[in-house]
């Protein structure tokens, strides 16, 4: 299962705050960066998100606790859709 989790810093967070983090989880082991599928970031920075791949939800929260004094999540579980097969099926239902 695919998690979007979508991020933004809490007042008062600083980049600095955050990047001296991120290298200590890694340094640790606690990313389990093999679950990560994509990271994103919003122009202008403090916000972005990252998808996470796997099927216990219980692992996405273990991934961003860690950050949850910086940063606000905001998470849902998420699925692809391809476009050709959506068409079709959307043809035939209408």
């Amino acid at each position: 299962m695919l998690y979007y989790c979508e991020y933004t810093y809490v007042p008062g967070t600083t980049a600095q705050a955050v990047r001296q983090r991120f290298v200590q989880q890694h340094e640790a082991g606690a990313h389990h960066q093999d679950k990560w599928r994509g990271w994103y970031n919003l122009a202008g920075g403090g916000a972005g998100f990252v998808i996470i791949e796997t099927d216990d939800p219980r692992e996405v929260t273990s991934i961003l606790a860690p950050y949850m004094d910086l940063i606000s999540w905001d998470v849902r579980a998420i699925y692809e859709n391809d476009y050709n097969t959506a068409l079709a099926a959307y043809r035939q239902s209408s």
